[in-house]
């Protein structure tokens, strides 16, 4: 049996937005312990998105973010010498946390020259509902759909 659960570490909030999202797909954007330049990037990012969209980069990376949110994935489940695709149900915090590695990881894959370019193109496509982060969301909402028949296996 496991011991006691740890406490939640509590982030704060960033410089500009003053928001403790913001700083956690920060830390998921940062690398080798970059984390003024993975900033940078971010707030580069907004302003070219603000540019592009012509509204409230903070407000586009949201409703990226709420785009991109999955409400059900597929965990394997042995049975009986078989393993079964179970659809559970995402609980709130892997939602966020799975949003932002999909946003980051698409942007990263894109053809564009820099990050920036890159990371702003991402979220102003996942705010129109489109992109690679939208079409991962919905391949795990289908692979949830078509073993919904195992979903009596939910632990």
């Amino acid at each position: 049996m496991r011991k006691s659960k740890p406490k939640k570490r509590y982030l704060l909030p960033d410089p500009k937005f003053k928001d403790p999202m913001v700083t956690k797909f920060v830390n998921y954007l940062m690398e080798q312990g970059k984390k003024s330049v993975a900033y940078s990037v971010f707030y580069d990012a907004m302003s070219l998105v603000e540019k592009k969209a012509n509204e409230s980069g903070l407000e586009v990376w949201k409703r990226a973010m709420n785009n991109v949110m999955p409400a059900v994935e597929v965990k394997s489940r042995r049975v009986g010498g078989a393993t079964f695709q179970v659809p559970v149900e995402i609980r709130p915090e892997r939602k966020i946390n799975l949003s932002i590695k999909w946003i980051i990881e698409f942007a990263r894959a894109r053809g564009e020259k820099t990050m920036q370019d890159k990371l702003a193109a991402e979220l102003i496509a996942a705010s129109k509902g489109e992109g690679a982060a939208i079409k991962k969301k919905d391949d795990t909402h289908r692979m949830a759909e078509a073993n919904k028949a195992f979903s009596h296996f939910r632990f």
